[in-house]
């Protein structure tokens, strides 16, 4: 699971606004808590089309916390995804996760 956010920078007063949007409404809303930005802001809440629009400095903040850097393009693609229809698979919002790595066992466990 991830938080995007992507390349679009629209004019809003004196700052530029890019999209957060997430895979799950809980993530999405963490990262918003972890950056500062009050959940009031939120878009869309509870659709496919939830996200936040952020300035460029929480951008940054969310990208230092892990936030994956996505195009407009990519962005749309996970609502599509999201919305059920048909989206681009080679897509970086939609590609499957990931397995999980399997545990390292502890090579040192039993040497006591």
């Amino acid at each position: 699971m991830s938080v995007y956010v992507d390349s679009m920078k629209a004019n809003f007063g004196n700052m530029k606004m890019c999209h957060m949007m997430a895979d799950t409404s809980e993530e999405l809303l963490a990262m918003a808590d972890r950056i500062g930005v009050a959940r009031k802001w939120i878009q869309y809440r509870g659709t496919h089309r939830e996200h936040f629009d952020i300035a460029m400095s929480k951008r940054a903040l969310a990208v230092k916390a892990g936030a994956i850097e996505v195009t407009m393009r990519d962005i749309g693609m996970l609502m599509r995804k999201k919305s059920g229809k048909d989206y681009d698979e080679t897509c970086i919002t939609c590609r499957p996760a990931p397995p999980e790595a399997p545990e390292t066992p502890d090579l040192f466990a039993n040497l006591d």
